[in-house]
């Protein structure tokens, strides 16, 4: 497809904008260069190594202040590279800390395979970032610097990339949490247009048809450049820019489709069965700048006991990029402008995101200096973050819908409206994930995700492999809400099905009649 759903989770807010901070850790590793990260700590540092003769003194840490890197100067303390010495290579390491200064020294053997080496060198980088920022600081309960060098010992013979990433993910999976890992550069790409929620192409989904193995539009993006030339779901893509698409990837296909804003590409398509055409077409489409919406919306009409008119509003989440809560809050301006009096957010099936992203959400709802959250890092200790004179932007009672496909940012948010007392859960216990990640881009463009902390929710509930039990169960008829049938006339009769949501629509008139 050329868009890609949001992969679960994330990472971390920045704590500068609550009330508490992330107390400095007591060692601190030389880095030979700034390391981006998708949405990070202000205090946790973002550390790591490359294996080269000679490392700078000089680096910094950056941080995300509404979706841009800021430089955080930093006095790192030295870390030291040592160059090759015949086939093997040592690093040196020395942090400092108030109390006791540590020294360690690596060596191991170097591969002449330029892709393992390569590796290698992401590798050390990898296992930096974890030492200094691991929740588990046992790692395991083993030795992780030994772990270093038996890994590199045994990348040492491998001669292809795909081998030796493995030993890396075999090494990372000894810390026994699923959730630190590493991802290829391709697929981190996907990642950042998820969390993004921007791309650069044509507004088309695709993906392989499992019968037939043809690559078929899903979907297009509303107003997008392939939606205005005509293309439709169903739809056979046969050629791009003159490439025919037979036993092509769909990932293949949607890099092809994706492209500078302003250049054009070339499409092929056959109508779909359904459209009782057969001819094929050929179609010149405009790269644009894509916005994804992650809020699809409706508004529900429907009359009170009392035979008044009144309208509750309808907002279902898919996941948390960076414009979730931006178009969260523009969606309920707008509906507060119709008069819509009580308001139903379905989390069901939002595998997370973007931890700030969740919090961002949660202050649309509360006022105040709430806790929205508290995290426990790896020392153990308790620190709320809590908003500063938060205004919410309605005060019209709220439902929120989760599901065992309800995560992380989205168990995040949850517990903050319910544990504050501002929202009524209504589903099934969601999935129980209380960990929460930073990522960090590598020097070979790949991403480190690493667990750096867990979380409880604001009365200081366990979440993790627990989950949150919502205030009142509800069946699974119509569970899933056609993300199509929303934004349209159709909206309210396909609502008007998911029992879920009319046990939603009863607890509502409930508070409304109680305000009342």
């Amino acid at each position: 497809m050329e868009a890609f759903k949001v992969t679960p989770d994330l990472n971390c807010s920045r704590v500068s904008l609550f009330s508490k901070s992330i107390s400095k850790p007591t060692s601190k590793l030389m880095v030979s260069r700034p390391i981006s990260c998708s949405s990070c700590y202000d205090r946790i540092p973002k550390l790591g190594v490359r294996l080269t003769q000679s490392f700078d003194a000089k680096s910094s840490t950056r941080d995300c202040k509404n979706g841009e890197f800021v430089e955080l100067k930093e006095n790192w303390f030295k870390f030291v590279g040592r160059g090759i010495i015949g086939f093997a290579a040592a690093i040196s390491v020395c942090c400092d800390s108030p109390v006791s200064a540590e020294s360690l020294t690596f060596a191991f053997p170097i591969s002449h395979t330029p892709e393992v080496n390569k590796v290698q060198r992401t590798l050390v980088e990898a296992w930096g970032l974890i030492r200094e920022t691991f929740v588990d600081p046992t790692f395991n309960h083993q030795d992780w610097d030994l772990k270093l060098q038996q890994t590199m010992v045994e990348m040492f013979p491998l001669r292809s990339e795909d081998a030796a990433y493995n030993k890396v993910k075999g090494m990372l999976a000894s810390l026994g949490d699923p959730f630190t890992r590493i991802i290829s550069p391709k697929e981190y790409q996907s990642f950042r247009i998820g969390t993004d929620g921007n791309l650069q192409g044509v507004g088309l989904f695709i993906n392989v048809e499992p019968r037939t193995g043809h690559l078929v539009v899903t979907s297009c993006v509303e107003n997008g450049p392939a939606a205005r030339a005509g293309i439709h779901e169903g739809d056979e893509l046969i050629e791009i820019n003159g490439e025919r698409l037979e036993g092509i990837a769909s990932e293949t296909a949607a890099q092809m489709l994706r492209g500078r804003a302003g250049t054009t590409v070339r499409v092929k398509v056959h109508p779909g069965i359904d459209s009782g055409n057969s001819i094929f077409r050929e179609v010149k489409l405009p790269r644009e700048v894509i916005h994804i919406s992650p809020v699809s919306s409706a508004i529900i009409p429907h009359k009170t006991p009392k035979g008044r008119l009144s309208k509750t509003g309808y907002l279902k989440l898919s996941a948390f990029s960076q414009t979730a809560a931006m178009d969260l809050e523009n969606r309920i301006h707008e509906m507060e402008n119709q008069g819509v009096q009580s308001y139903i957010l379905d989390l069901r099936n939002n595998p997370g995101g973007l931890v700030k992203a969740g919090l961002d959400v949660a202050q649309i709802w509360l006022d105040g200096n709430e806790t929205l959250v508290n995290t426990v890092d790896r020392d153990g200790n308790l620190l709320p973050i809590s908003m500063v004179g938060g205004h919410a932007i309605t005060h019209s009672p709220l439902v929120v819908l989760v599901n065992e496909g309800s995560a992380s940012a989205s168990e995040i948010l949850a517990s903050a409206l319910h544990d504050n007392g501002r929202a009524i859960l209504v589903g099934h216990k969601t999935f129980g994930k209380g960990k929460i990640q930073s990522v960090t881009e590598l020097h070979d463009g790949s991403a480190l995700f690493i667990t750096v902390a867990k979380y409880l929710s604001p009365a200081l509930h366990d979440i993790d492999q627990v989950g949150i039990t919502p205030d009142i169960q509800c069946s699974t008829h119509m569970f899933n809400v056609p993300k199509e049938s929303l934004n349209n006339k159709g909206a309210s009769s396909a609502l008007d099905a998911d029992s879920c949501i009319m046990i939603a629509e009863h607890q509502l008139e409930i508070q409304e009649a109680s305000a009342s």
